[in-house]
Formats: C-alpha cells, structure tokens, sequence
C-alpha cells in the first residue's frame, strides 16, 4: 500500500472519510455490502457494532475490496488505502445504542401504520399472511427514534444497552479491529473511566482512538478530562463531535449542527484532530472548505464521518440486491451483480469524493 494515500495520512491532511454502519446495525448483508461500496470508494474507516459477527463480516468485505481494486482503479476510483475496521463502543445510555420494539398484535386493525413509513432502515414489517413475523427487525433497527413519535397509540419504547469493560477487551484482544470510538456524554466520566480501565491494557494494539461526545454544558472541560484519563497514547486520538445524531438524510440543514459544535471544540485547541458527524450529509464537506477547515496542514479537522445519509444514497440498490437474490436463492453479495456493485460504489464516491481533494504540494514534499 502506498502511505502516502493510507488512513493515517488522510486523518493527518483533511481527507479522512469514515462510514458510520451503525453502533446497533447488525443486518449482516447490508453491513457487508456497505463496508465494499465504500472501501472501493476511497474510505478510510468503516466504524460498526461492537458485534463479533458484523466485525467478521466487514473484515471479509475488506478483505474482498482488496481482490477488487483493480477494477475499481480501472473506472476512476482510489481504493488505494485499506480501512480501518474500527468498533463502536459505549459508557451509558446512548441514542446509537438502541433498538425500538413493539407488541404488533397490541396495534389496532384500522392503524395506517406510520411507523414503517417512516423507518429509514426498512425495520418495521407487517406480516400479511398467517405465519409471518410482525413488529420491528431487530437486526435491522439502528435505533434512530423516527417510529416513536409517529405510533399514534404511542406502542414503541426504546431497548437501551451499555458496553462492558470486559467486551470491548475481548474484542481488542481478538485482533480483529483496528481503531475503537467511545460513545460518552458530558457528566459520565465515571461510567467512561470504568470502561476504559478494561481497554487500556489493550490500547496499544489499536491504530487509532477516537471519542464521540454530543455538545453540553462544560463539555471543553470534560474533554480534557478525558484526555487525562486516556494519556498517554501510542496512537492518534479524535474527537467526534456529534452535532445531530442520525440525522444527515433528513435535509441539507443538519449539517449545521455538525460544524457548529466541531468549530467549539476546534477552538479550544485539544491534543488530537475533530472529526464531525451527527448530521452530515453532502453539504457538510463543501462547507467546510468554504470556512479553511479542511485539507490544510495547519487544521485540527481532520475530515467527516457519515452514517444515515451515506447509508440512504445507496439503500435502493441494496434493496434490490436483496430482491434478486431472494428470487434466486443465493447469497446476496454486492459483487456478484457487477451492475448493483458499481452504481453502488459511484453513489458511494459521489460522497466521498469531495473530501479527496489533490494532496498539497507540501505534503508531498514531506512524504518524498
């Protein structure tokens, strides 16, 4: 692999692109065929659930991205970098780390059933026939609570949970995954100290640490708090500022949030780089370049992470994957059906793209 286009270097110049999957999205096929867009397209990190299977599962996409670099070069695109694989993980209760569920038998006959409208993730089903599962997917809900308000009888409630100490160890320990993020808010830095005693015996096989914190009261002082907490490292360290959790496919304006919060903690100069997420979508990169935050030598941003909008851009070719394969019975893998594989991978670099601006001459002289 060429360093000079690795994802260090992309972190270290403003380019970094991740994908966000989802830290509850445990759908196995679509996690995987995601992971292959977006590693053919120039990702620098593919950030997932904190789930052996979908790690296992992404790990192979990754591995089959490699296998067809080749071809992706061939029309246009750079996949000269390979992914990091990194985990989601979390101190306390958390919107990420939630699934909506529902007694469907509870709901009345006569309901118009808004709830499936507006599910993003294709989460909520209604059986038509006798026999057939009703109520939310499991594995498919990322928890984003579009469905709560929606249920007129007011029938969904969240299912929440919290990562163990022992867990996140384990999975480190595996070897498995290159990079971790932990999802903390302010006022938690017990709950995050707790955590991080089980990694920190582990730290040192990682590439890369990262920590996600939405906007509160104090929150520069409970950064460096944090930071405290975690020093030293042998890796780099962001800061996810998480503007508007999950909500970069809802409209343009979302990302304001996003670059809001990232310019707060940008000018309080922490060791380490910012990353955005939390309402990023195809506008939050032509802003950033409109305000020099990015793809400058002398900027803590290090570039952006997306997650529902960077899923919705190529859902309907995912669904037609699932589609096809179910009327062949076979395995829906992306790269079977080269015409889904490479319209998925056009929409994917159509995002990733605007990040992946020319290397400045002086980074070229320094890497010569």
């Amino acid at each position: 692999m060429n360093e000079l286009y690795s994802p260090l270097h992309s972190l270290q110049s403003g380019r970094w692109f991740k994908l966000i999957c989802g830290a509850s999205y445990q759908h196995l096929p679509s996690a995987r065929n995601l992971a292959l867009a977006y590693a053919l397209a120039g990702a620098d990190c593919i950030d997932v659930a904190a789930d052996p299977a979908i790690v296992a599962a992404v790990r192979t996409a990754l591995h089959d991205s490699r296998t067809l670099a080749p071809q992706a070069r061939a029309r246009g695109y750079a996949p000269e970098r390979s992914p990091w694989l990194m985990v989601s993980l979390n101190d306390g209760e958390d919107p990420h780390f939630r699934k909506a569920e529902f007694d469907a038998t509870q709901c009345p006959p006569d309901c118009p059933r808004p709830c499936e409208r507006v599910c993003p993730a294709g989460a909520i089903a209604f059986g038509s026939a006798e026999g057939e599962a009703s109520g939310v997917i499991d594995c498919r809900c990322y928890g984003c609570g579009r469905c709560w308000p929606a249920c007129p009888s007011q029938l969904i409630f969240a299912r929440t949970y919290v990562s163990t100490p022992e867990s996140a160890a384990a999975l480190i320990a595996s070897q498995q995954v290159d990079a971790l993020e932990i999802h903390t808010q302010v006022g938690r830095l017990a709950n995050f100290r707790r955590l991080w005693r089980g990694i920190a015996p582990h730290r040192d096989r990682l590439q890369l640490i990262a920590i996600s914190c939405p906007d509160g009261p104090h929150l520069i002082d409970y950064l460096r708090a944090l930071y405290e907490t975690v020093s030293p490292l042998s890796c780099p360290l962001i800061w996810q500022t998480d503007g508007r959790p999950m909500s970069g496919d809802l409209g343009k304006g979302t990302t304001q949030a996003a670059i809001k919060l990232a310019q707060k903690v940008l000018a309080a100069q922490l060791p380490g780089t910012v990353q955005l997420a939390g309402g990023t979508n195809a506008y939050t990169a032509v802003k950033l370049r409109a305000l020099d935050l990015l793809g400058t030598l002398d900027s803590q941003a290090s570039g952006v992470a997306y997650g529902s909008y960077a899923r919705a851009l190529i859902a309907p070719l995912l669904a037609e994957l699932e589609t096809r394969c179910d009327r062949a019975s076979e395995p829906p893998h992306l790269e079977n059906h080269p015409d889904l594989l490479w319209q998925a991978v056009a929409r994917a670099h159509s995002l990733v793209s605007p990040l992946k601006s020319p290397i400045p001459r002086s980074l070229l002289t320094l890497n010569s």
